[in-house]
């Protein structure tokens, strides 16, 4: 019975720190949350109702947009008909967060010239700009193999036409509005200042994917591979744009504007230039997932600086040790040696909770720990306290009730674990309940708490039980004069301890 005992202490053991060990030896420690390592969160809602495989489909896409441009460690998530992203840790989160907040349709125009920066006045109604007189075209005597691994020169008389200096850009909100009327959008460095681009030939549903390719030159470019019917419609614009500019524009601004150099594409597109691994994986991210379906307007931002995150982290942490100490202490001088009992099984639980969430923070999962979770785990202290208090205070009982010791550990135990089983069912519901309904932190608190709260279940049976029993067998243990076992329970009614 003894080794049974003994063995199912050492396994709990042996699981609770092989799990931290596997977490420490793979270099994994629990991914923090921005509100303790600092970052940015925004709440996104619809601008109209959808449904919930719309909610989805916009959650995706987000989240293959933070993989396209590498962001780590960023979460996007639909939470009560809202679309909550955060990115923890982000130098630039402003940045990001213009490419993953992006709702606007991605759009392809042709280039029609070039424009000079505006010099009208400020405030001046918008107007529509004229198509060019010429056109716009690049033959084959403008080709440069000197020119950034070989393109095509501007044609002089079209680098910037002075008659649109007088014309404003077109504001990026009103992109879609003009969707079949010509713009003027800044180039982003091109040939020109801006960018007189034509009517809307096609818009973004025609890309199937895009990825950023090196060829056997060493440059990077972009391969696109069109939809079945985006294949005819890229044909027929190539034709008809052969030997000229196709800007691609996202939301007012010109994602790039390479050259059509045939005039059909049956295996694909690749758009060559000047990129760098970054930029290439930038423009693809933005040709795959250039569109949402519904528009998002921002409810919440919050912005958490680096040293602020750093001070909550060392906040919480301190919190929690200070409370952990203050219970070890008092268990220790109120249960004598059934205190140490407490104080391994709460090292125990912390060694597996640790090496736990930092897996958990590893896998496809990608569990966050904030603030609120912090908050969780030090609440989960006081409950797999309780445990121990139903346990050690049933044993009491059975003192009281004439009892030994070595008696009262086993029978003691069956009774106080449906209590202990009870209480942990109301915390977990609890937890539960919150998970489902909140948004936000507070599902941090509630994750946290119930996972704690398994836990607890868990280890009072496999750990708590066995070793309190085989500490109650133990004469050394239970008659010890300062830390014995008996001493940390109740007295009898004549003053002795009961042994």
């Amino acid at each position: 019975m003894n080794r049974r005992l003994l063995a199912s202490v050492l396994i709990a053991c042996l699981a609770c720190f092989g799990v931290l060990a596997g977490a420490i030896g793979a270099g994994w420690s629990p991914k923090l949350g921005l509100d303790l390592q600092g970052g940015l969160s925004v709440v996104y809602q619809p601008t109209r109702h959808v449904d919930n495989a719309t909610l989805t489909e916009v959650v995706n896409i987000m989240n293959l947009r933070a993989q396209g441009i590498g962001v780590t460690g960023s979460t996007v998530q639909s939470q009560g008909g809202n679309v909550v992203v955060q990115i923890p840790g982000e130098k630039d989160p402003q940045k990001v967060l213009r490419t993953l907040g992006t709702t606007a349709q991605l759009y392809f125009r042709p280039v029609l010239g070039g424009a000079p920066a505006y010099t009208g006045k400020k405030g001046t109604t918008y107007k529509v700009p004229p198509a060019p007189s010429g056109p716009y075209v690049y033959s084959a005597s403008y080709f440069n193999p000197n020119l950034n691994g070989g393109q095509y020169e501007v044609p002089p008389a079209y680098a910037a036409d002075p008659q649109y200096a007088s014309y404003p850009s077109t504001p990026s909100s009103k992109d879609a509005k003009y969707a079949h009327q010509n713009v003027i959008f800044a180039s982003g460095g091109g040939f020109a200042p801006r960018y007189v681009l034509g009517p809307v030939e096609a818009t973004g549903t025609i890309v199937k994917s895009a990825y950023a390719a090196l060829t056997n030159a060493n440059q990077w470019v972009v391969e696109v591979t069109l939809t079945s019917k985006g294949a005819g419609i890229f044909d027929n614009i190539a034709a008809k744009n052969y030997q000229r500019l196709l800007a691609n524009d996202l939301d007012g601004k010109i994602v790039s504007a390479p050259s059509i150099n045939a005039s059909s594409f049956p295996t694909g597109v690749q758009i060559s230039g000047s990129f760098t691994q970054a930029s290439a994986n930038q423009l693809a991210t933005e040709l795959s997932y250039g569109s949402l379906p519904v528009n998002l307007r921002q409810l919440n931002v919050q912005t958490v600086s680096p040293s602020l995150g750093k001070s909550s982290l060392r906040a919480g942490l301190l919190a929690g040790l200070v409370g952990l100490v203050l219970v070890m202490l008092y268990t220790i001088f109120y249960y004598r040696a059934l205190g140490i009992v407490v104080v391994l099984g709460l090292v125990t639980t912390a060694a597996f909770l640790y090496g736990l969430i930092a897996m958990l923070g590893q896998s496809s999962i990608g569990l966050t720990l904030d603030l609120s979770g912090v908050t969780g785990l030090i609440v989960s202290v006081g409950i797999t306290v309780d445990s121990y208090i139903v346990y050690f205070e049933r044993l009491k009982d059975e003192v009281r009730a004439g009892r030994s010791v070595r008696a009262s550990v086993d029978r003691g135990f069956k009774s106080a674990y449906r209590t202990i089983l009870s209480a942990d069912a109301v915390s977990f519901i609890g937890a539960l309940v919150l998970w489902l309904l909140s948004v936000g932190s507070v599902r941090g608190f509630a994750f946290m708490l119930g996972l704690s709260t398994l836990v607890d279940v868990v280890t009072a049976y496999v750990f708590t039980r066995p070793l309190v029993i085989l500490l109650g067998r133990n004469r050394i243990f239970t008659e010890a004069r300062h830390l014995g076992v008996a001493r940390g329970l109740a007295r009898g009614a004549n003053g002795e301890v009961a042994a």
